[in-house]
């Protein structure tokens, strides 16, 4: 339970950077875009861990499947795929938050692709920072 405790964390922290990057991925609830400096900041913080834990889940369940199944491409296309199907996945968070009205949007293909490219380097390095040495 921490880990994934700490996961959504260090996921929210980097879809907020994400988000901030201004490439087409936008926090929303009720139709408009949030922003930390928006007014309301405890909505924002709360969209931002919600869609990160959806993140988390979408990532670790569906993306792990697809991985396993397209793995002879990975490798096929020295890992390249990868980047697309990351982009796809937040493309797939973006559709399930405009379900429910608040979350994520992002605004085609390329613009998860990049998203997901930053999100993936931020929780790369915050994970380096944050989560703790296992020896």
């Amino acid at each position: 339970m921490r880990r994934f405790l700490l996961s959504t964390v260090i996921n929210a922290i980097a879809l907020w950077v994400t988000t901030a990057v201004g490439i087409g991925v936008t926090l929303i609830a009720n139709g408009q875009p949030l922003t930390a400096g928006g007014g309301n900041l405890w909505g924002f913080v709360a969209t931002l861990v919600v869609t990160a834990a959806v993140f988390g889940l979408v990532n670790g369940t569906i993306g792990t499947v697809v991985r396993i199944i397209a793995f002879p491409l990975f490798i096929l296309t020295l890992g390249f795929l990868a980047l697309v199907v990351n982009g796809l996945l937040l493309l797939f968070v973006s559709w399930l938050s405009s379900l429910v009205g608040f979350g994520l949007q992002v605004d085609g293909f390329w613009a998860g692709f990049w998203g997901a490219i930053i999100l993936g380097i931020i929780s790369w390095l915050l994970g380096l920072l944050l989560r703790p040495n296992r020896a």
